[in-house]
């Protein structure tokens, strides 16, 4: 039945995305992050849903008659150049055959991204944009904490297998970036349900973000929750009840998750911690060796025979710098970072901006909301790997799209009081006087 419903779903939309492709942007994130099909048992659970998506929304899009432009920001710039370069590093990949698999995925997050670019350009789209992520990755951060809660956080949270967010490090990160989106949720609910809903939802992420017992996203979580309070409102009172909260729950985690998370402290007598750290030098090694990097899929056994400082210790990347290092060289890895800084600076840059305009407040929260996400996962991604997870380049897309919100509004309006007025005086002193009292100097 289950496998039913999601079916019936998924293709019962494709009418109304050919009709709008801000429909299809939606549908594409809520199977990009809510993973429903990953629920399923049965015949919907390899169904190739995305596929159906991405092409009705391409079709939508060359029938629609609204405007598509790009708009080409440094930011954008800086994106297009990083795609093309992870493209060419694909091409001298060591690891082919997995290169080009991996490859396959990270183009489509890409082009969805420069397609939310191309139709998302008002703050509503944005909002529901940003709600339907919340909503889908939320469930996993409410189940999750449900779990935690009914066991004693003695088993680890995992998030839907077979997806980015699959493991208990990687929906740890996730859960992290969406916290604050679902605040921002809160803010501007005028429910109060709603907002007492989202407020439940942020409690139960948290539990679960605990519970994943990831010790990269504890860190994260912790950091994250700062900058959290910092860039939203009443600050006291969030504060108080993150300290309330935070002493509850570290009385109620089980004495395994206290040994795990205490290992932080002593990380050389910790195997795992070892292995991350032999996993670091072993891209620090093959990036100096190689220029383009070793491209996707290179943290394998056989090349840590031959960079690795201990051949015998193969690990994952476990973290988003050290995969991009690996995996794209140091070339991939600065324009990684320089995206990641732009993008703050541009979100700070264009939160100022709506701060002027009163219609515009709640798009100026999105961004500190947004920044506050970013931080999670750059603190978190220092220890987990997810370099290409959707979500990071979405909220890139939102916060490009932000600004040329901002500065649309600010075209129109200065367009709307500096036109003209049309005078129908026939004499020449009060059609000078009425020109220089309503027309702005």
């Amino acid at each position: 039945m289950r496998d039913l419903i999601v079916t019936l779903i998924i293709f019962g939309s494709v009418p109304f995305i050919l009709r709008s492709p801000t429909i299809g942007i939606l549908t594409w994130s809520c199977l990009a992050y809510l993973n429903p099909h990953r629920a399923c048992w049965g015949f919907a659970r390899d169904m190739p849903f995305a596929y159906v998506v991405a092409l009705s929304l391409l079709v939508s899009l060359l029938i629609s008659k609204e405007d598509k432009r790009i708009p080409w920001t440094r930011e954008t710039v800086l994106l297009a150049i990083f795609t093309l370069w992870m493209l060419i590093t694909t091409v001298f990949a060591l690891n082919q055959e997995d290169a080009w698999l991996q490859w396959s995925k990270v183009w489509k997050i890409q082009l969805v991204t420069f397609l939310t670019m191309m139709v998302m350009k008002d703050l509503r789209q944005l909002h529901l944009l940003i709600a339907t992520i919340a909503i889908s990755l939320g469930f996993w951060g409410v189940k999750g904490g449900i779990f935690t809660i009914l066991t004693g956080g003695g088993y680890h949270v995992q998030g839907p297998d077979g997806t980015f967010i699959g493991g208990n490090n990687e929906i740890g990160l996730a859960l992290n970036m969406t916290i604050p989106l679902i605040r921002y949720l809160q803010m501007h609910s005028k429910q109060v349900w709603l907002k007492n809903g989202c407020l439940a939802a942020v409690g139960l992420c948290v539990v679960s973000v605990l519970g994943t017992q990831s010790r990269g996203a504890l860190l994260g979580l912790m950091v994250m929750g700062t900058f959290l309070i910092a860039k939203g409102r009443k600050r006291f009172l969030y504060m108080f009840s993150a300290v309330v909260g935070g002493a509850i729950l570290y009385q109620f985690m089980p004495e395994s998750w206290h040994e795990r998370m205490g290992s932080i402290k002593s990380y050389e007598k910790d195997n795992s911690a070892m292995g991350r750290i032999n996993a670091w030098w072993f891209a620090v090694n093959l990036a100096k060796d190689r220029l383009l990097g070793g491209g996707f899929e290179t943290f394998s056994r056989d090349l840590f025979m031959l960079y690795a400082p201990n051949p015998d210790d193969f690990h994952d990347a476990h973290s988003v710098y050290f995969e991009i290092l690996g995996e794209q060289g140091f070339i991939g890895l600065a324009i990684f970072l320089t995206l990641a800084f732009f993008t703050w600076r541009s979100a700070a840059r264009t939160a100022k901006e709506a701060d002027l305009h009163s219609e515009l407040k709640q798009l100026a929260d999105l961004l500190r909301m947004i920044q506050v996400s970013l931080v999670g996962y750059a603190v978190s991604g220092l220890f987990l790997g997810l370099a290409y997870f959707d979500l990071y380049y979405a909220l890139i897309a939102t916060v490009i799209m932000s600004g040329y919100v901002v500065r649309q509004y600010t075209t129109e309006n200065q367009i709307k009081y500096s036109t003209p007025v049309q005078i129908t005086s026939d004499t020449p002193k009060i059609r000078s006087f009425v020109r220089k009292t309503i027309r702005p100097q």
